[in-house]
C-alpha cells in the first residue's frame, strides 16, 4: 500500500511539474523559455554520452570496443532513421551483447 501511495504522490508531482510552465506562460512564453528549450536537449545529451564513455580505459580489455561500437551505431541509427527510440535501442542491445556474448 506505501508503495502505490509512493507511485501516486511521484506521478501527480511529475504532472503538475509538467504543466505548471503551460500554466503560468498562457499567453506567450519569454524568450529565454524558449532559447532554453533549443539549447538544453542538446547539451544534455552531450553531458549523458560524456558520462557513459567516462570510464573507458583503453588500456585494458576490452578496450572500449563495446562502447564504440555502441555509440557508433546510435549515431549512425540517428542520422539514418531520425527516430531517438529505436538508436538508443539499438545502441543498448548491441552494448548488452558485446558485453555479455562477445567479451
Amino acid at each position: 500500500m506505501k508503495s502505490a501511495a509512493l507511485i501516486a504522490t511521484m506521478s501527480i508531482v511529475t504532472i503538475m511539474i509538467r504543466f505548471i510552465p503551460f500554466l503560468v506562460f498562457r499567453k506567450s512564453t519569454p524568450k529565454y523559455i524558449s532559447y532554453l528549450g533549443k539549447v538544453l536537449p542538446p547539451a544534455i545529451i552531450g553531458m549523458l554520452v560524456i558520462y557513459c564513455l567516462k570510464d573507458i580505459s583503453p588500456m585494458e580489455n576490452p578496450f572500449g570496443i563495446p562502447e564504440f561500437v555502441a555509440a557508433v551505431c546510435v549515431a549512425g541509427m540517428q542520422f539514418w532513421k531520425r527516430n531517438s527510440l529505436i538508436s538508443i535501442l539499438t545502441g543498448t542491445v548491441i552494448y548488452m551483447v558485446f558485453i555479455q556474448i562477445v567479451f
